[in-house]
């Protein structure tokens, strides 16, 4: 069995994946990342991508962020709106701060490109990527390439594979050890090559159910619909999309709607799901192998990047001081984040969704919530806060 040895062994070549690999690479810890696709179907996941500062500034340390200042589009806002009012909110003018609209597919772009002059190793379709003795200070992983069985010794593994990935399963009770909340619809969501209706991401509250819009670019959009985990795709034409959003958004926001053919069409279920550690022996996890939350508010990228820099940290400081605080501590310090990020997804959630079982009474406190925060600096400030992302 051919075999190689490395500091650190990467599950994983999404953007969580490849910027623990820039990092440790930049402070001279070498690392190998395996990725069970290929680089074409990698890129081919489209995410979204609001991006908080913990993102950005992973970016700027690395040097990788000329693309993302020319591109990105920085938002000073967000907008919530139930149909009859549209409550701005001056994310900006409340903190000082703002997120920058720059898509998750660019974001891993950007790495990968940069990757092959920056001496890491990535091992694209490596099949059955499997990971042994965790629980010392020897791990390794094998994997299957070309047809044959090969060996990777570390110190450390890192698990950005996602959840069906192999990293979670290797975890000690992985299919007892965390919290779900199942959410009792999806998001329909539409692509479409039109100028936004709104510069700032926009959720909406309506009697039929939630509405978001939000901008790709200039020129294309990105618009979603709550919808019954029993709908289908193909029974929603492009016409019927359209009329039902414009509807969800109310006049004021439905007036500046372009319609325009769907370039991509899917439903998406929501839910949470927080791995109850993310570290075992010599195996971390990050990403979604530890947690996700659904996408009102876009935490997942950022979530992610915040593991990534607290893993980073530890990885570095075990490494060049050879301190074992960070890697002890990684797992509490990266969940008080997770929990807190969760937190503010499952407000949104709440807020802006309609749940059937929910009654009048739910629809009524929406309404009181709403009112409360279209006259509350506190309640928006407390909004904006959290919709830049918390302190590290």
């Amino acid at each position: 069995m051919q075999s190689t040895k490395t500091d650190v062994a990467i599950i994983g070549a999404g953007p969580s994946g490849l910027m623990l690999a820039h990092i440790l690479n930049q402070a001279g810890i070498s690392c190998t990342v395996l990725e069970r696709k290929s680089p074409d179907y990698v890129l081919s996941r489209i995410r979204a991508g609001v991006l908080e500062q913990c993102t950005l500034q992973i970016m700027e340390n690395l040097s990788l962020d000329s693309r993302l200042k020319a591109e990105g589009l920085p938002h000073d806002g967000v907008i919530l709106a139930d149909g009859e009012r549209v409550i701005d909110i001056d994310v900006k003018g409340l903190t000082g701060s703002q997120v920058v609209v720059y898509g998750q597919t660019e974001i891993t772009k950007d790495l990968m490109d940069a990757a092959d002059g920056r001496g890491f190793t990535r091992i694209y379709e490596a099949d059955n990527v499997q990971l042994f003795n965790i629980e010392t200070e020897a791990p390794f992983v094998t994997y299957e390439k070309g047809g044959e069985t090969r060996r990777i010794d570390c110190r450390f593994i890192a698990g950005c594979d996602g959840f069906h990935g192999p990293a979670r399963k290797a975890m000690p009770n992985s299919d007892t050890n965390y919290v779900e909340k199942v959410y009792p619809f999806g998001w329909l969501g539409v692509l479409a090559d039109v100028p936004p209706a709104t510069h700032e991401v926009a959720y909406a509250n309506h009697h039929n159910g939630f509405a978001l819009s939000s901008m790709r670019s200039l020129t294309r959009s990105r618009y979603y619909i709550q919808v019954g985990l029993e709908e289908k795709v193909e029974d929603w034409s492009d016409e019927r999309f359209w009329d039902e959003l414009e509807l969800r958004l109310g006049a004021d926001i439905a007036a500046k709607v372009t319609r325009g053919q769907s370039i991509e069409k899917s439903i998406a279920p929501l839910r949470s799901f927080i791995f109850g550690s993310m570290r075992h022996g010599s195996l971390f996890l990050a990403g979604d192998a530890a947690h996700i939350v659904p996408p009102t508010g876009a935490k997942g990228l950022n979530l992610a990047s915040s593991d990534i820099t607290y893993l980073s940290e530890a990885l570095i400081d075990y490494f060049k001081h050879r301190k074992s605080d960070g890697i002890n501590n990684y797992s509490d310090k990266a969940l008080n984040r997770v929990w807190k990020s969760s937190r503010f997804s499952w407000y949104l959630t709440t807020l802006m969704h309609r749940f059937h079982d929910g009654g009048e009474f739910n629809r009524k406190m929406q309404v009181a919530e709403l009112n409360y925060i279209a006259g509350s600096k506190a309640a928006q400030t407390t909004i904006a806060e959290n919709y830049i992302g918390l302190p590290l």
